[in-house]
């Protein structure tokens, strides 16, 4: 940032810290304000973007002894009276020789002026006394480190000496996308909308729900040279009847009937490619269990994951009377085994 701009600009009420805050308040303030105002707290908002620009560029200053110095400088001269001017009262009168006068500690003996005669100062003179806050001779300023007028990182407010604004990256713009499931499972690119641009994007092989997609230097511009920031896409993959993706892997749920649960079955599982597999239920398999079919679920290019079928012994909503005779006789048959007898059991431990 321009060092000009500190003349107009007041880092301590951005900050809201008083001028006299040291460098702990002064870092606390600014991250709370960059928490409040940070581009991924509020996506789309220009208002919140300056805010958090402005927040940055404020502590920049502060949180350098060395620029915070320079700036309290710079913002004394600009708020104590003292101009730059010319003709009567203005540089040889008590403008610009009170300032000189008051860097140089000389409370009111050293003067200066413009009339060139004797005893004066010359504009060439002023070029060798600009030179000394750090201009094309670098000399030291008087506030010691790098001069408020050049040779530190920031540009002289007039013109002369220093170094080029310091890059800014530009803010990350966040959108999402959702998608069907199998686009998930297979790769796909959408369009969408986002900071006001209309851009394809390609989602990979694999995406998960909530899954992010970065795209480097799409988001908002930088300043003073600085990288663009990225736009972020948060994937949402909309629900399937069946099939749902945990990692590389598919998952899903086959009902069986008491019957296959209880003496063992071979039944047909559907694929998501639209083929089919056989899967060997054995007898007295608990509702719950999973089993697992390699090499049936998301293919990526570092691997591909499984099928993870999970047994779901189907109950019967509505029975016949004979169906509920039938069912009386086989608990019957049982002897009067009570399923939760261990339950309880443990229970108790």
């Amino acid at each position: 940032m321009a060092s000009q701009d500190w003349m107009t600009k007041d880092f301590y009420a951005v900050l809201g810290v008083a001028k006299d805050a040291d460098s702990a308040t002064i870092k606390k303030a600014y991250r709370k304000l960059a928490k409040q105002y940070h581009p991924d707290r509020n996506p789309d908002d220009a208002v919140a973007a300056e805010k958090f620009k402005d927040i940055g560029e404020a502590y920049a200053v502060l949180s350098d002894e060395s620029e915070r110095k320079q700036y309290d400088a710079i913002r004394s001269m600009a708020g104590g009276g003292a101009r730059f001017t010319s003709g009567a009262g203005g540089a040889g009168g008590a403008g610009f020789e009170d300032i000189l006068s008051s860097m140089f500690g000389g409370g009111g003996n050293v003067r200066f002026s413009t009339n060139g005669g004797a005893g004066g100062t010359s504009a060439a003179d002023y070029e060798d006394i600009l030179r000394m806050f750090g201009g094309a001779a670098g000399g030291q300023s008087p506030f010691g480190g790098s001069s408020p007028f050049g040779g530190g990182r920031s540009r002289s407010p007039f013109g002369f000496g220093g170094s080029a604004p310091e890059p800014v990256r530009g803010p990350d713009v966040l959108t999402n996308a959702t998608i069907e499931l199998r686009d998930a499972v297979a790769g796909t690119t959408v369009e969408l909308t986002a900071d006001g641009r209309t851009m394809k994007v390609r989602i990979p092989a694999g995406v998960n729900d909530g899954g992010k997609i970065r795209l480097r230097g799409k988001g908002r511009a930088g300043a003073n040279g600085g990288e663009n920031g990225d736009l972020i896409v948060t994937i949402r993959v909309a629900k399937h009847p069946v099939y749902s993706i945990d990692g590389a892997n598919l998952r899903m749920d086959l009902p069986v009937s008491l019957k296959e649960a209880a003496l063992g079955a071979t039944v047909e599982v559907p694929l998501l490619d639209g083929g089919t597999t056989k899967v060997k239920i054995k007898g007295g398999t608990q509702s719950g269990t999973t089993m697992r079919l390699k090499g049936k679920g998301v293919a990526t290019g570092k691997r591909t994951g499984d099928l993870l079928v999970t047994v779901q012994v189907a109950v019967p909503r509505k029975l016949s009377k004979d169906a509920k005779a039938a069912l009386e006789a086989f608990d019957e048959s049982l002897g009067g085994t009570d399923p939760r007898a261990e339950l309880m059991s443990e229970a108790g431990q």
